[in-house]
């Protein structure tokens, strides 16, 4: 981690820094860190819940309204595109691929997240005990395992890529939502 990413940390942590009672401030930065894990991931489970649940919007960059329905049916302004068992097994695939897709990202999201609320801890560990060696690498080592599930993530746009074009090969209504293309793949993790 750069030094760019520490400061802000150390900032946030100054006010915490100043107020003099050690044990005081050290148990509510650790209260903190727990409130926000837990919020973090109180959030991440309704998300997941939603996505499994509910409908899952597309779009066409036109505002047509359309959406994949847990069932795999296809709406298109409300409306359900008539689909055959082979079309509704595309589209059941594909919002399998997209759910996948979100889950992995929403898993970054929390890594990230439980990422700045170590750097702040490490942070006001270095600044109570005086140790601020170290702080900068541990916090490297945990972006760094970020930095790798981001790679995942950029793994399965191929997989979601061609899942969309075959959708739209098969559901010629399904084709103004086939916007992906190689350069989302190629620009991922840039």
């Amino acid at each position: 981690m750069n030094t760019r990413l520490l400061l802000p940390a150390l900032l946030l942590c100054l006010p915490l820094a100043a107020c003099g009672n050690h044990d005081k401030n050290k148990a509510a930065a650790e209260l903190d860190s727990a409130s926000i894990g837990q919020k973090v991931q109180e959030a991440t489970d309704k998300a997941r819940r939603e996505i499994a649940q509910g409908n899952i919007s597309v779009s066409d960059g036109n505002n047509i309204k359309a959406e994949i329905t847990p069932q795999g049916d296809f709406l298109v302004n409300g409306e359900k595109v008539p689909l055959d068992a082979s079309q509704r097994a595309l589209m059941l695939d594909y919002r399998k691929q997209v759910e996948a897709l979100a889950g992995a990202g929403m898993d970054i999201g929390v890594a990230g997240a439980g990422l700045g609320v170590k750097a702040a801890s490490e942070a006001l560990k270095g600044i109570f005990s005086g140790d601020t060696q170290g702080i900068e690498e541990r916090v490297n080592a945990e972006a760094a395992k970020i930095e790798a599930e981001a790679k995942k993530l950029c793994g399965l746009l191929p997989g979601m890529m061609a899942r969309q074009q075959a959708l739209a090969a098969a559901v010629p209504a399904f084709k103004p939502y086939a916007t992906m293309d190689q350069t989302d793949i190629d620009d991922c993790g840039k």
